[in-house]
């Protein structure tokens, strides 16, 4: 647990390296570009589909005919953005979660292997194209199981509980191969993903969690709408951070990981493996 909480408050004091910043800037551009593309050519068509699945229910035909009734009936214009947008958050949290490990963890886990672990040797570890094919089939089956998991949602506690558990694995699975990735061979990643699965699992759930918090925009409801040019950038930007800091936080835990791990097995080795500044952060960050 000590391990852990070590990592995560290094994790803190490292998002605010300005290099860190910088980096967050390349995932917004590129999945803000992205998200403004396929709006521009799909978004009308998925208004359409929306509006019409929401004609064909009939109780909710009473319910905006009762909406007119009351001089509510333009609710229903700004309703079917509010329906999309909330569909395709998910789809953005995902795709923020690959680019940052794909783009962005290779530099994060550099910058704390230089200033934390100077002396830790790099094994034959996994190649990038290795880490990228990781990433996009751990995020096939986290999507999988989105999908499948939908209805349960319907069930009021569920809605709480698996989503987050869902991006909580998925972002185990990419941050943690992303942080050994370079300097663990694969046997050594085996057996640190063995003896700290849990510990691992319990880090991305929290990360699932956080990764929540950027969606309580849209719970302005209609004026998010017409916030929408504004709130969408946000988003991105506060998903991109929290993803920044899950690398963060996973290559502090999985580097010291595996420090240990090489120490339990070299005792001779243990004093050329620690760094001096294994016990301090780098004040020099800020």
């Amino acid at each position: 647990m000590n391990a852990v909480l070590d990592a995560f408050w290094r994790s803190l004091v490292y998002c605010l390296h300005p290099k860190v910043m910088l980096w967050s800037l390349l995932p917004l551009v590129l999945m803000v570009g992205v998200t403004a593309g396929l709006g521009y050519f799909y978004l009308d068509g998925l208004l359409a589909w929306v509006t019409q699945l929401l004609e064909s229910m009939d109780w909710l035909q009473m319910m905006w005919s009762w909406l007119e009734s009351v001089g509510a009936g333009k609710l229903k214009t700004v309703l079917v953005p509010l329906i999309v947008i909330l569909m395709l958050t998910p789809l953005v949290l995902v795709g923020c979660l690959f680019v940052v490990a794909t783009l962005m963890a290779p530099m994060i886990v550099q910058l704390v292997a230089k200033r934390r672990f100077p002396t830790l040797e790099k094994a034959a570890g996994a190649s990038y194209f290795a880490s990228v094919g990781w990433a996009a089939m751990s995020t096939i089956a986290a999507l999988l199981a989105l999908v499948l998991s939908m209805p349960l949602w319907l069930v009021p506690p569920l809605v709480l509980i698996l989503p987050p558990l869902i991006w909580g694995w998925l972002t185990y699975r990419v941050m943690a191969f992303d942080a050994l990735a370079d300097h663990a061979s694969a046997e050594e990643r085996r057996e640190i993903f063995k003896r700290h699965r849990w510990w691992l699992l319990g880090m991305g759930v929290v990360t699932g969690y956080m990764g929540a918090a950027p969606s309580l925009v849209w719970s302005l409801g209609f004026m998010a709408v017409a916030l929408a040019p504004f709130l969408v950038p946000l988003s991105i930007w506060l998903y991109t951070l929290i993803f920044a800091f899950s690398s963060l936080w996973f290559s502090h835990y999985g580097l010291s990981a595996l420090q240990s791990l090489r120490a339990q097995r070299s005792p001779d080795t243990a004093t050329t493996q620690m760094p001096l500044v294994v016990d301090t952060v780098d004040m020099e960050l800020l």
